[in-house]
């Protein structure tokens, strides 16, 4: 059934939210973007007028959707070349989504969608919709067809999951906007003794490269390792500028609302680092640089206003 201009506006209108579901549950925007799009197509073939209320058909339906491809997503995961990180997003990047609450900006926040990681597909859709887009649990035992106390249930595990991996409290953007300065300095020193007093004794470093891009299967644990590995990879070096064909600018930024580094050669971004700032210093810092998972950020950063760089 052909739809209406009426039909089209209704789908578009609750496009940007769709997206922000979907990226949240697949930690991929590539993948989001296929979600949405499966689920204007299946849009086109029913009769809407028969729709009692849309936003909850589309919900359903996306969710859905998600929930078969989180399922394929794990078996992929097993083979998948070294770490696997999450899809970052760069400030300003509307498949972020609604980000007003504290529960709203952590379930899009680098850390937790690596975390969400560890819940089953349930726990993390159940998650995803009761905790940042405040939906009732009737409404999404409606959307997974559980009933109330099941979708309860889930959402208990799911969050304490969670919690027992986030980070410690977090600081406001001004203070980790200085330790992010500080930072930098510290890992363009040459020393190893600036960072370490950046990090937590227990930081990670973790890094992302899908097997088309060099990096370390396994995570660098504890705060001298970890400032180790960051004064080589700030260290300019024949080596670096032979692998990438360049030396790349650095520019301090956000992504998915927290502070990052972006690295950036010849226009393309090439490295996304995610740092984890709490009162008590860095926990961990995420190294996405698979090229596959930058290409979104690569269009928001060139259609954005990112400033001078920092390096």
């Amino acid at each position: 059934m052909a739809l209406t201009t009426h039909d089209v506006d209704l789908f578009e209108a609750a496009r940007p939210r769709l997206g922000a579901i979907a990226y949240r549950m697949l930690g991929s925007a590539a993948e989001a973007e296929d979600a949405v799009q499966e689920t204007y197509l299946r849009w086109r073939t029913v009769d809407v007028d028969r729709i009692e209320v849309p936003e909850a058909w589309l919900t359903k339906v996306l969710t859905n959707i998600c929930l078969n491809l989180l399922t394929s997503a794990r078996a992929r995961r097993e083979t998948y070349v070294g770490q696997w990180l999450p899809e970052p997003l760069l400030a300003g990047d509307p498949m972020l989504g609604p980000l007003e609450t504290v529960e709203q900006r952590e379930s899009v926040s680098y850390a937790v969608l690596t975390l969400m990681e560890r819940l089953s597909p349930n726990e993390r859709a159940v998650y995803v919709l009761r905790e940042a887009f405040d939906y009732s649990h009737r409404e999404i035992a409606g959307i997974l067809d559980l009933t109330e106390a099941g979708s309860q249930q889930l959402f208990h595990r799911a969050k304490q999951h969670v919690a027992e991996g986030k980070a410690r409290t977090r600081v406001d953007d001004a203070t980790a906007r200085r330790i992010v300065d500080e930072f930098l300095a510290a890992a363009t020193s040459g020393k190893t003794e600036p960072l370490v007093k950046l990090l937590t004794q227990d930081v990670v470093s973790i890094g992302d490269g899908g097997g088309k891009v060099p990096a370390r299967a396994k995570a660098y644990e504890g705060a001298v390792a970890v400032a180790k590995f960051l004064r080589g990879l700030f260290k300019p070096s024949q080596g670096i500028r032979t692998v990438l064909g360049g030396i790349p600018d650095v520019y301090a930024s956000l992504a998915n609302g927290a502070p990052a580094l972006v690295a950036v050669l010849d226009g393309r971004v090439i490295g996304v680092m995610c740092l984890d700032v709490t009162a008590d210093g860095i926990t961990a810092v995420r190294n996405q640089v698979n090229p596959d998972k930058l290409v979104r950020a690569t269009a928001r950063f060139t259609t954005s206003d990112h400033g001078e760089a920092a390096l």
